[in-house]
């Protein structure tokens, strides 16, 4: 039996919640009391700065999938690139010796107790906790790591990135807390209760027995104290309800077999570029655009077949025939995937946007990502490139930021745009973390 699976855990207690998006950059810390301190807590425990910055800035990208809290684990599916890895965190689970102890200092504060019974988890929970003599923050050697991904740095961005999405969480759900080392909000409150009715069953004895020594001969109710007062209207108190569990997350989408057996019917691919060239021109006529789109010439059509046509055997008939070299085939194929023909035209055609545009984007920036963690940044006309990074945002003449990859001397696109600066730039933060 593992250390984080110990006696302390009385079920599994597992609790699911949906992905993050991405986000425009900002603080990666919580905000909340809880969460600040697991944030400083985790930063104390791993107090090397690099895999924390480059945590910070891969748990923006909005590539950690679902995230499991449980007793001693939290574990997340991380998209790094064009794998998948299984990441999660291990802390040691209290045993019940250790929340037994808690729970009688937690009942000498009256304060604290009648607000852990109104289903609030106070500040001032981390004195008795002190007092217990028992660790609800991770301390040194008290929180560990383990991804699929193999990186040197240890840990590495993949978790440094899930420890502070879970701040993330505790601005929500603090008790996640208490979860994580082995009780979950009910079992919580339940044993509290039980501490309090054993502290007032011990004080009945107690007073019955002095009276007895005193030779009254009455067995009374005990003299209440404040402090007892507290209690019981504490205890009394009915329990808050829990809040409703999240919504499991959709499956992942699976590509269906071809009902005939042949695949890329020729009917199918006519009828989606039909439908495409019927939608682009209901944009325009609602007004999304000044002007009606143009037919696609011979070498954007080349593109659009290589792109969008299933079958190997079209693209490599392509290189033979379009009278350019493969590679930039394939560079043009891999940029309409990500946007169409606006994004062919933001690989093909570099042009200058306005001084306001490029102002814009440097604001926004400014803005949204914290100073010490915005990277220095090499403007080109639309082409903003990340310092010695290899890596690359294009702005489009339609108003949003293409992300690019330099492979072998060349640029590459490398997802799809953004209308914000921002979250493009956290994207291709995430892209450099993976690198």
């Amino acid at each position: 039996m593992s250390e984080a699976q110990g006696s302390g855990g009385r079920g599994s207690g597992a609790r699911g919640f949906a992905a993050f998006a991405a986000r425009r950059g900002g603080r990666a810390r919580g905000q909340s009391f809880w969460a600040a301190q697991w944030a400083a807590a985790v930063e104390d425990v791993w107090p090397e700065e690099g895999p924390l910055k480059k945590g910070r800035s891969f748990a923006r990208t909005g590539r950690i999938g679902p995230i499991t809290v449980s007793p001693g684990r939290v574990a997340a599916e991380v998209y790094g690139g064009e794998e998948t890895f299984t990441t999660q965190l291990t802390l040691t689970v209290l045993d019940d010796d250790e929340w037994d102890l808690l729970w009688e200092r937690t009942a000498d504060r009256p304060a604290e107790t009648e607000a852990l019974l109104a289903g609030d988890l106070p500040e001032d929970l981390l004195e008795a906790v002190e007092d217990a003599r028992v660790r609800m923050l991770p301390g040194y050697g008290g929180l560990d790591a383990d991804c699929g991904c193999d990186a040197l740095d240890h840990p590495c961005p993949h978790a440094t990135a899930l420890a502070y999405q879970l701040s993330w969480l505790l601005d929500t759900d603090p008790w996640l807390l208490l979860l994580i080392r082995g009780r979950d909000a009910r079992e919580a409150v339940e044993e509290l209760k039980s501490a309090l009715l054993m502290r007032a069953l011990a004080g009945e004895e107690e007073d019955e027995a002095y009276d007895a020594e005193a030779g009254n001969g009455t067995v009374g109710g005990p003299a209440q104290t404040p402090d007892d007062t507290l209690q019981r209207a504490a205890y009394a108190r009915p329990a808050a309800p829990l809040p409703a569990l999240p919504r499991l997350p959709h499956p992942p989408a699976t590509a269906a077999e071809p009902l005939t057996g042949i695949e890329a019917d020729p009917l199918d691919r006519l009828a989606a570029d039909a439908a495409q060239r019927a939608r682009e021109l209901l944009a325009y006529a609602h007004g999304f655009g000044t002007t009606p789109p143009e037919p696609l010439d011979v070498w954007q059509d080349t593109v659009r077949l290589a792109a969008t046509h299933p079958d190997p055997r079209v693209a490599q008939r392509l290189r033979t025939g379009c009278g350019h070299a493969g590679e930039d085939l394939d560079r043009a194929a891999a940029a309409w995937r990500t946007g169409g023909q606006a994004a062919l035209d933001v690989l093909a055609h570099p042009w200058t946007p306005s001084d306001q545009q490029t102002a814009r984007a440097r604001t926004a920036l400014a803005a949204a990502w914290e100073t010490e963690e915005l990277p220095p940044v090499d403007v080109d006309g639309n082409h903003w490139t990340l310092t010695g990074r290899g890596l690359q945002l294009r702005l489009g003449r339609d108003g949003r930021w293409y992300p690019y990859r330099r492979r072998d001397d060349l640029w590459w696109p490398a997802g799809p745009p953004s209308g914000d600066p921002a979250e493009a730039l956290a994207g291709l933060m995430g892209l450099a973390d993976d690198m």
